[in-house]
């Protein structure tokens, strides 16, 4: 038996209970990873709460009570089962996807959903830099390629995927102007790459990112906050710019007539998720291979701005809904 945070039913934080659990032996297909770190997403405390990503309906469902939360972590591989040549016993790996489950001394995972770590990626670099760093990439690389001498706004800047994303468009020859809600965070979003920051508690970012441009926008908007910035938003763009609502940290955004594309200049609209662009194990491999490179180098500096014991996980995300967290949260086991 190992233990795990488990919920019975959906709720605030005092649902997640530290519990035994018996983990079971890997079928076809699986390995028995032990975790050395785990990564703790906003998104989980919607999943939490029972609702689907971002107040979204969905994901939730997959859900069965007794359910364990998390979707990201790093470990070795102490078993496989039968049919498993990808990963081998002893083998360090990462991961970010489905089956939920992370928050877990040991778990079983399906094989192929797994990446080896390279000899200058620790354990909890893995665990903090999959899921932002893979969405960085899918971001930065493939739904809207960044290219240099473009301009673009990322909105919380200061948190885990920001602070990965602004150094990364700043390697790739972008201004980055960034969006964030403290002095304190403008200062470690500043560290992390962003040439400008707004600090939208104090101003208005659109007139302040009009400013920036000479009127003329900026090519690409990367909002993860959705409904309290998303019109605004769309104010920010050059003409033909382009929209990436890749998340919704301030609930969900209510329907916009297409009219207000035209509007605005002929904008493109989209909405993407990490586990189409992860869709095969090629694409998978080939986007950890090119964040692990980047970190490697040196490029990317892996900011964990938190670590709880994995007991406390309530605590963790009491913290991270109160926006008291900056970087990646890691929950160690």
């Amino acid at each position: 038996m190992v233990k795990a945070i488990r919920q019975h039913k959906a709720g605030g934080p005092e649902v997640l209970r530290f519990e035994e659990v018996d983990v079971g032996v890997p079928g076809r297909g699986e390995v028995l990873l032990r975790h050395g770190a785990i990564g703790l997403n906003f998104v989980d405390t919607y999943l939490r709460e029972g609702h689907g990503a971002y107040g979204d309906t969905g994901a939730a469902d997959l859900l069965v009570y007794p359910a364990v939360l998390g979707l990201e972590g790093a470990g070795v591989v102490d078993a496989v089962g039968p049919g498993v040549d990808v990963v081998a016993p002893g083998d360090r790996v990462a991961y970010a996807a489905l089956p939920f489950g992370a928050y877990a001394e040991q778990r079983l995972m399906p094989a192929d959903v797994l990446v080896r770590l390279p000899s200058g990626v620790s354990e909890r670099t893995g665990a903090a830099v999959m899921l932002k760093g893979l969405t960085a990439e899918y971001l930065l690389r493939r739904c809207f390629r960044v290219e240099p001498g473009q301009t673009i706004l990322l909105h919380a800047a200061a948190g885990g995927c920001g602070l990965l994303m602004s150094q990364w468009a700043a390697h790739l020859g972008a201004t980055v102007i960034g969006t964030v809600s403290s002095p304190e965070k403008a200062a470690l979003a500043r560290r992390h790459g962003c040439a400008h920051v707004i600090d939208y508690s104090r101003e208005d970012f659109v007139a302040r990112v009009r400013e920036l441009t000479n009127g003329a926008g900026v090519s690409v908007v990367y909002d993860s906050v959705g409904r309290a910035t998303f019109t605004r938003s769309l104010d920010c763009l050059a003409r033909r710019g382009v929209m990436v609502l890749f998340g919704q940290a301030s609930g969900p955004v209510d329907p916009v007539p297409l009219s207000a594309l035209t509007d605005r200049g002929s904008l493109f609209l989209t909405r993407p998720g990490l586990l189409d662009y992860i869709a095969t194990r090629a694409e998978l491999v080939a986007a950890a291979e090119s964040l692990f490179d980047l970190i490697v180098r040196g490029i990317l500096r892996v900011e964990v701005g938190q670590t709880f014991a994995l007991k406390d996980a309530a605590d963790a995300h009491r913290a991270i809904a109160a926006r008291r967290t900056h970087g990646s949260t890691l929950l160690i086991p």
